[in-house]
């Protein structure tokens, strides 16, 4: 049976995934590393329905790496879960893209995990921190999480 999840914030883009055998470490839960790997997951899977995926990313000569996570832990999670991977795009600037996450044991609706993530854009070929293009702005700043 699954229970409907308490989102932190309205209308999140969500990815469906199931925990497998590569997920799983020593200690018979998700590692923490794998959490990472599900944040670039859902970000790309929302950037891609935005319309802006990694084809876009090298045709515009830019794209957005990590300047700071922040990971909270709350529940583990194991073989054969259930989950869905939320997030939010929580601002934008000229430099900047922030995003928050929420991932949900589809089970029972708990909370496992929340995160957040600031990104600088930066010019592919130079790798440094460039303003944003003007699509990156048209596309994300509308998908800004409007204040309540």
């Amino acid at each position: 049976m699954s229970a409907a999840p308490t989102w932190d914030h309205p209308d999140p883009f969500t990815l469906p995934l199931r925990v497998d055998a590569s997920c799983i470490d020593l200690m018979g839960h998700t590692n923490n590393v794998v959490y990472l790997k599900w944040l670039e997951d859902v970000a790309w899977a929302h950037s891609v329905a935005l319309g802006l995926g990694p084809a876009q990313y090298a045709e515009l000569g830019h794209g957005v790496v990590v300047r700071q996570h922040e990971l909270t832990y709350l529940q583990a999670t194991r073989l054969g879960e259930d989950l869905l991977l939320a997030t939010w795009i929580t601002g934008v600037d000229k430099l900047s893209l922030h995003r928050a996450f929420q991932f949900v044991r589809a089970a029972d609706g708990a909370t496992v995990f929340r995160g957040r993530t600031h990104y600088v854009c930066v010019d592919i070929e130079q790798g440094r921190v460039r303003r944003m293009p003007e699509r990156f702005l048209q596309t994300y700043a509308p998908a800004v999480l409007k204040p309540a």
